[in-house]
């Protein structure tokens, strides 16, 4: 159960300012920094139309976090059920008056964005299965009937953004899902079985190609195959691949140096202001920009890591440690994709890839982690 001291005193503004954790803002204020800078070079050294916006919900969501850090952990666990349903709600709504773009009907358009249901339930999952652990028993944690709940937390909104089709953001929202449930203390043999389903299923998907019952789309199977093989199709499912390879191959240690990338520059590199935005990194600034980026990345992990395992309100541990798991598969599935070491699937770069609601709905979730931080339990 949460842990929570009985005589605890409420915090001052003050004294919650000095508990915040400077060091993952500064951090994640950096990684924006980069975006900005990328986002200016892939516009041919313009502003607009990309950077200048990313600016803005960079500052917007920069107050949304320090407004989520300075409200209690206690209001967000109690808040959760509502997240929770609101965010079914939204991936509902998308299939009934979503936007489509790019062959996916992801967004719902709010006026003044896209607004990417998805987006909002990455966390609002780890939220929903950070407060049912926090109130179950840790007897009950490993029970076959304690374990339906959880997966069924996570089933139902995997199934609604995989009929988007997403299959990379559901992809995300069962490794957070995942991450929660083993720090919660599930026993280590379910996980063992769910890997060999997943095998099976794997087997499965490629079974059923070409049959009335074929498990995913036609494109998504062009992307394995492409995956597997870029060179089947360099010039249409292979192309984006193939670019991004050239382009890494080219930027060498110290890279072409900034907007000084040919691929990026002279639109051999699609999407580069989105998914390919480390590519386009990579052409600039070689090994030693990407190595620093993935440095920030890395850093941000160990320093909400540490506040995870220094809390002891579950509820709060939980939650940090479900949404740092799910920041991690972000970047590390982007980063897989556009090196060619996993198919594509439609991941942006986390801070760095231009989109509103993708930029605004992390730097809410740090927001949550903030919380947690600053109103962990004290000892004494």
């Amino acid at each position: 159960m949460s842990y929570y001291q009985a005589d605890e005193k409420p915090l001052g503004l003050v004294q919650k300012v000095l508990r915040f954790h400077w060091a993952v803002a500064i951090l994640v204020s950096a990684v924006c920094g980069v975006g900005f800078l990328m986002l200016y070079s892939v516009a041919g050294g313009d502003w607009d139309p990309w950077a200048s916006r990313q600016m803005v919900r960079f500052a917007m969501g920069m107050a949304v976090m320090a407004v989520v850090a300075m409200v209690h952990v206690k209001v967000w666990r109690a808040l959760t059920p509502i997240a929770y349903l609101v965010g079914l709600g939204l991936l509902v709504a998308v299939e009934v008056a979503g936007v489509t773009g790019m062959g996916a009907q992801r967004w719902i358009d709010v006026g003044f964005m896209q607004l990417q249901p998805s987006e909002v339930m990455k966390i609002a999952l780890v939220m929903a299965l950070a407060r049912y652990y926090d109130w179950l028993g840790r007897d009950r944690v490993s029970h076959p009937l304690w374990l339906i709940p959880p997966l069924l937390l996570i089933a139902v909104p995997m199934l609604l953004v995989l009929k988007q089709p997403d299959l990379g953001t559901a992809l995300l929202l069962a490794g957070g899902g995942v991450v929660v449930m083993w720090l919660a203390g599930v026993s280590i043999w379910y996980f063992i079985v769910a890997g060999g389903s997943a095998a099976g299923l794997v087997w499965a998907v490629f079974e059923s190609r070409g049959t009335d019952w074929q498990i995913i789309k036609d494109y998504q199977f062009r992307r394995i195959d492409v995956f597997l093989d870029p060179s089947k199709d360099p010039l249409g499912a292979g192309y984006h691949i193939t670019q991004s390879k050239i382009a890494f191959g080219s930027g060498g240690v110290s890279g072409r140096g900034f907007m000084q990338g040919t691929q990026a520059r002279l639109d051999f590199l699609p999407e580069s202001h989105t998914d390919f935005i480390f590519t386009a990194l990579a052409e600039q600034f070689g090994f030693a920009g990407t190595a620093t980026l993935l440095g920030l990345y890395g850093l941000i992990i160990l320093f909400c890591t540490i506040s995870m395992i220094s809390n002891r309100n579950r509820f709060g541990a939980l939650m940090t440690g479900g949404l740092t798991a799910t920041f991690f598969f972000f970047f590390a599935v982007n980063m897989a994709m556009v090196m060619g070491l996993a198919p594509v699937v439609g991941v942006p770069l986390p801070l760095v890839s231009y989109g509103g609601s993708a930029l605004l709905v992390l730097l809410l979730a740090f927001g949550l982690i903030q919380s947690a931080h600053v109103h962990r339990p004290r000892q004494g």
